[in-house]
């Protein structure tokens, strides 16, 4: 069995996710195989979002001719929304959510140029202030 070689091809950086000091990795060569990296120190998740296209069904707001979202006519729907919605078939990027963070920080050693030099681990061993889910993500 041969091994793959991979190349750090990403960079840290810090930011910051619902009002949290947070960090992402952005890519910094072609060759990366993601288009971010991201991670939600409320739920304690490590979101690749990799450069794989999916074809998956979303509900759009249908547009009236200006090009606003229609507005129901007969008020709520049980999911509490007002606009009309129709369902599209989208191309998105596929996306991995990592909770183990021993399992996160082997992926930061492999694809960071800087990660000997980036205080991330800070972020990730900090207990969670505030439980999210991962669906809320990214929408």
């Amino acid at each position: 069995m041969s091994k793959i070689n991979i190349e750090a091809s990403m960079l840290l950086i810090s930011t910051t996710w619902q009002d949290e000091p947070s960090f992402k990795m952005i890519p910094v060569t072609e060759s990366c195989p993601y288009v971010e990296c991201l991670f939600d120190p409320g739920s304690k998740t490590f979101v690749i979002i990799s450069k794989t296209i999916k074809t998956s069904f979303h509900m759009m707001p249908k547009l009236d001719d200006m090009g606003d979202p229609s507005v129901l006519k007969t008020g709520k729907r049980p999911n509490g929304k007002v606009i009309r919605e129709h369902r599209v078939s989208l191309d998105t990027f596929q996306e991995h959510y990592v909770a183990d963070m021993e399992d996160a920080k082997a992926i930061i050693k492999i694809f960071a140029i800087n990660e000997a030099d980036f205080e991330y681990a800070t972020i990730v061993d900090k207990p969670a202030i505030k439980a999210k889910t991962p669906s809320a993500l990214i929408s």
